[in-house]
């Protein structure tokens, strides 16, 4: 199990964040939010997308994303 700070738990995280947790590609990454393995992201503007860290927090805590 991978603890985050508490205040990680609210908030959002940038793909380069994620990448430091999931050491992937940027394609590996997508492709997986598009078929289901990764967490779906969320548009936060026009050109800004993050991922909750609480999914990322559950997804690492449960597949380690395999079971997402």
């Amino acid at each position: 199990m991978i603890d985050f700070p508490q205040n990680q738990l609210v908030g959002f995280l940038r793909l380069e964040q994620v990448l430091e947790l999931i050491p992937v590609s940027k394609a590996t990454w997508w492709n997986g939010c598009r078929s289901g393995q990764f967490p779906k992201p969320y548009k936060l503007a026009p050109r800004i997308t993050a991922w909750r860290a609480s999914d990322i927090q559950n997804c690492l805590n449960s597949f380690q994303c395999g079971n997402y």
